[in-house]
């Protein structure tokens, strides 16, 4: 009997978590035992008795709420609740992310494939927008919301380092069945043997909230471990658009994590583009791009300087 420790983060989006909680509610649990760990990144409004006195009713989450004092960001407050869930005696970990809908097969699908292949470290399952959260409502007929895919595996452009999904914005009409491997699991879902975290540690605090699934990833497969796609297991995520592209948030985290994560593992004409761009950006950036830069450069990580 495996033990499963699902890690879902809270900021001040008590209801998100709610309906999350939710649907772990009604997972199929089948050769596993469930437990929930809620770690609260520092809200600052009635989050902690909200989530608590769900948790408390409902039993078969076996939860757990640990709070923070402050928000530490994705990877932060994810390590918290890894933390606890391997020194728990967890033999995987979901870290998953609370503005999700997981289907009731879905730990037993992800774990049917962890079984099949042992080298498998990080798997990640099917995601779909949930209805409503489509980039692109128009583009759909009605019978299609909730197949519209938002992940089926993560692709890293090495030449631009830049990680996307694949098969974003996809009816999904089956074609993407096959299990296969992947550049790296999103962060919104990753399901983790425990040995990896054993092997590699955690997710590296200095990015803060940003390609922090990739670098993980990226470290397991150096120890070679395999991170998968698995097309069996599925969730719907209520993707937010308040931090995309051009958003003060975004800019400032992407390029200095960027410069970061590129200069790690990037290949070096990409980390020579990248040093060239950085230089582009101190001068004809955007306010809080050029912040990004400079805090790269002056080794200034964690949650930095971004403070809206």
């Amino acid at each position: 009997m495996y033990q499963v420790s699902v890690v879902i983060l809270n900021w001040n989006r008590p209801n998100d978590t709610i309906d999350c909680l939710k649907s772990l509610n009604r997972l199929r649990v089948a050769s596993y035992e469930l437990q929930a760990v809620v770690v609260d990144n520092g809200s600052t409004d009635k989050s902690l008795e909200i989530i608590g006195e769900y948790l408390e009713k409902h039993k078969k989450l076996n939860g757990v709420l640990l709070p923070n004092k402050e928000n530490l960001g994705f990877a932060g407050g994810n390590n918290v609740g890894a933390k606890y869930a391997v020194q728990s005696g967890a033999d995987f970990v979901l870290i998953l992310n609370n503005d999700t809908i997981v289907n009731e097969d879905l730990l037993v699908h992800l774990i049917e494939a962890a079984e099949s292949n042992k080298k498998a470290g990080i798997l990640s399952p099917k995601i779909y927008f949930a209805k409503g959260f489509e980039f692109h409502k128009d583009w759909y007929k009605e019978n299609e919301l909730g197949k519209v895919i938002w992940y089926v595996g993560g692709i890293m452009d090495w030449e631009n380092v830049i990680g996307s999904n694949y098969g974003v914005d996809d009816v999904d009409i089956g074609q993407y069945q096959n299990v296969a491997q992947i550049d790296f699991a999103t962060g919104a879902c990753m399901f983790i043997r425990r040995e990896v975290f054993e092997e590699v540690g955690y997710f590296d605090e200095k990015y803060f909230l940003y390609l922090e699934d990739a670098d993980f990833s990226i470290r397991a497969k150096k120890v070679e471990w395999e991170v998968v796609f698995v097309p069996s297991a599925s969730l719907w995520h209520k993707v937010s658009q308040s931090s995309g592209i051009g958003s003060a948030l975004n800019d400032y985290y992407i390029t200095r994590n960027r410069l970061l994560f590129g200069l790690r593992y990037a290949p070096t004409r990409s980390k020579i583009a990248l040093l060239r761009e950085s230089a582009r950006l101190l001068v004809r950036g955007r306010e809080w791009q050029k912040k990004g830069v400079q805090d790269f450069y002056i080794w200034k990580f964690g949650k930095g300087s971004f403070n809206q």
